[in-house]
């Protein structure tokens, strides 16, 4: 089978930018799957997206002008439906040949196969193969029609379609141009009221030719880029931008380095089919201003690349990506210094304005701040905050206590300011700002800002034990408010992002080792809310250890260890780490296959049975073999304990395995449930201690295969 190489584009006006990299993955992506699926596509073929604000594209190579041919078995109906008693066919059967394309001389040529429980009849045929052109037009409207769009444009065609400027045609922006190119014969296709060229247009202002003419499909990147001006591969444009970034900011010297935001990155990208870097500066005295709010300013409104020094410090040079590349830059630069110059006059505005009142003044307009319906005001809320902190200060470190009141009274004070009003991803930065303008303590603002932390996976937790504390305030109470009025999160939808704060809490209870247990935190903080809310601190905890859960088995740990070590519902998360160790250390001896087998028997042994009654008595032992089971549990059940109580988890364990023998020896002699109700109760005594000192790390029965 000969084939050439594919070439799709499909040219529109300007793209979403922050979808435009999805899109272009998505148009291709599909494309290339609904050639292969109906045989166009060699094996090992390769597909190549782009991508830029006035087009998407696809090129695929060996692609074949026709699918093979191949050959189809078709089951028609069972036999007793197609043929009569006689073996002659059947009036339904010969209207289902039909229907295929044959006639009656085909039922001689009909197979019998099971089908279930009956037989049925099956007609083998020769299917040709779809042609390039059937086989690309289903691929286009299948790859258009899936493209993620989650809002569409319904325009008029102006020519091309039965009643021009009244048929209409539906699509993320107005379509002008569809190319496609099998080597360098078009392929005659349609979509959007369109009809499929070998030309395309380059850069609105600087292509040297338009329309473009495309030789092949193999020429469209070097011809794009040579007579429209265009680098149509996505990731070409990101590399030169990111390339030009790095040269500009080597240009302005000192270290100089531009920020580091792959978003940005990507959004500009998506913005230029030409990127040329200008470097452009602002007036030194707005960097006065804290550099977060000028640096979110130039970013989130200018799509700027702010300059930082070596030490990370904003300077007051930025580089702008133009989507031009004029002689005599000059005017486009002065243009971009006069635009941000607005930003950043507001943005010291804002910081100066709310430097005029202090943090404590701003508490009270926190109660007309709406927080939930059913939960009260950011006033109130402040308020749990700061008793559930107190309480886990009173707990972690009393000295503590009155950092931690003003922390938490003050942590949400900063969104009644109009810098985050503006920005309201600045919350907890600026509040740390104005703490420290007013004054406080940087152990209180350094908590102000880290109360919010860890915002996503992976970001740091807060620097103090103060901000931490507050950080743990804040997040229980949102879980146990939510959880207590039944927003739970479901399926992909989490609005107040209780997964996220559930894992946060998981992270600084592992990482800082805080010695309160969950349960005790969780409870503690139901009381606060009053009768806003029902206790949900049980169906909390158990959210909690899922969450931990899946965590710990993203970091490599089995489920069996992971099982194992929760079902015991460890106080200390800080420990669980240790506890993991020894259960890996201790699934690896030779003695725990039988162990974990066996402590399983136990659990099931004192699950069937009633609960003994009054107290064990080595008086009572008579066979050897549990004589000798109670003697070794009580020699080396002391010194697990003590290996325990030294936090050693594993050499706990390890001295346990030490007991293989007797538990084997044990269950090989003697009757459990003896007719003798005391020494049956003895023995249960006895397992039931075996299992306790077992499973005091985790549970070993969750280790049995």
């Amino acid at each position: 089978m000969t084939t050439k190489n594919l070439l799709v584009e499909l040219f529109v006006e300007e793209l979403p930018p922050k979808a435009l990299k999805k899109l272009g993955d998505a148009f291709a992506g599909v494309l290339f799957e609904q050639l292969k699926a109906q045989g166009l596509v060699a094996e090992g073929a390769v597909l190549a997206a782009f991508a830029s604000p006035r087009r998407l594209a696809a090129h695929v190579t060996a692609v074949a002008a026709q699918a093979a041919d191949k050959a189809v078995s078709q089951k028609l109906m069972p036999v007793s439906v197609g043929l009569d008693a006689a073996g002659n066919a059947t009036p339904a059967l010969l209207k289902k040949l039909q229907a295929l394309g044959a006639d009656a001389s085909a039922v001689v040529g009909l197979k019998r196969a099971p089908d279930g429980k009956a037989e049925a009849l099956f007609y083998d045929s020769m299917v040709t193969g779809v042609t390039l052109a059937d086989g690309l037009q289903k691929a286009l409207l299948e790859a258009i029609a899936k493209l993620p769009i989650p809002k569409v444009m319904t325009y008029q065609l102006e020519s091309g379609c039965e009643l021009p400027g009244w048929s209409s045609v539906s699509f993320v922006r107005p379509a002008h141009g569809l190319v496609a190119l099998h080597g360098s014969t078009v392929v005659p296709v349609e979509a959007l009221g369109l009809k499929a060229g070998n030309t395309t247009h380059g850069h609105r202002f600087e292509a040297a030719v338009d329309p473009v003419v495309l030789k092949d499909a193999d020429s469209y990147a070097a011809t794009l880029q040579k007579d429209g001006a265009v680098i149509a591969s996505f990731a070409g444009r990101k590399a030169e931008i990111a390339r030009q970034l790095a040269a500009a900011a080597a240009k302005v010297g000192g270290g100089a380095t531009a920020i580091e935001d792959d978003a940005l990155l990507d959004e500009v990208t998506a913005l230029v089919e030409r990127p040329n870097v200008l470097i452009c500066e602002f007036d030194k005295q707005f960097l006065d201003v804290p550099q977060e709010c000028l640096i979110l300013t130039m970013k989130a409104n200018q799509k700027y690349f702010p300059l930082l020094d070596a030490a990370g410090k904003l300077t007051n040079k930025f580089l702008v990506v133009s989507n031009i590349t004029p002689d005599d830059a000059s005017a486009v630069i002065g243009g971009n210094e006069r635009v941000v110059r607005p930003r950043l006059a507001d943005a010291k505005f804002f910081f100066d304005q709310d430097r005029k009142k202090t943090l404590a003044s701003r508490v009270s307009g926190l109660d007309k701040v709406v927080y939930h319906n059913k939960l009260g005001t950011q006033g109130e809320r402040v308020q749990r905050v700061r008793a559930i902190a107190e309480a886990i200060a009173n707990r972690i470190d009393v000295s503590l206590v009155a950092a931690v009141q003003r922390a938490a009274e003050l942590a949400k004070t900063d969104l009644v300011t109009d810098m985050v009003g503006e920005f309201p991803e600045l919350q907890g930065i600026m509040g740390r700002y104005y703490a420290l303008n007013d004054g406080l303590s940087v152990d209180v603002a350094d908590a102000i800002e880290d109360h919010y932390k860890p915002r996503f996976a992976g970001d740091a937790l807060p620097r103090g034990t103060v901000g931490l504390i507050v950080a743990l305030a804040d997040k229980l109470e949102t879980l146990v408010g939510m959880f207590g009025i039944g927003n739970l999160p479901t399926g992909d939808k989490d609005p107040f992002a209780l997964r996220r704060h559930a894992l946060g809490v998981i992270r600084m209870l592992v990482e800082k080792e805080v010695s309160v247990g969950l349960d005790e935190l969780v409870k503690g903080a139901v009381p606060v809310f009053g009768d806003k809310i029902q206790d949900a601190s049980a169906a909390l905890v158990d959210f909690i250890y899922d969450r931990f859960a899946g965590s710990l088995r993203e970091q490599g740990y089995s489920a069996q260890e992971v099982d194992a070590v929760l079902a015991l519902r460890p106080q200390r998360l800080g420990d669980v780490a240790k506890r993991l160790a020894a259960v890996r250390a201790f699934a690896a001896l030779p003695e725990a296959p039988a162990l974990a087998a066996a402590n399983k028997r136990i659990t099931n042994i004192l699950k069937k049975s009633d609960a003994p009654v009054g107290a064990f008595s080595a008086g009572v032992l008579v066979e050897p073999a549990e004589i000798n089971l109670y003697q070794a549990l009580d020699r080396l059940g002391a010194v697990a304990r003590n290996y325990l109580a030294k936090g050693d988890y594993t050499e706990s364990l390890r001295t346990l395995a030490g007991l293989h023998d007797s538990v084997q020896a044990f269950f090989e002699s003697v009757m459990v449930n003896a007719e003798d109700i005391g020494l049956r109760n003895n023995r249960l005594w006895l397992l039931s201690n075996l299992s306790e000192e077992f499973n005091r790390v985790a549970d070993l029965s969750r280790l049995a295969a």
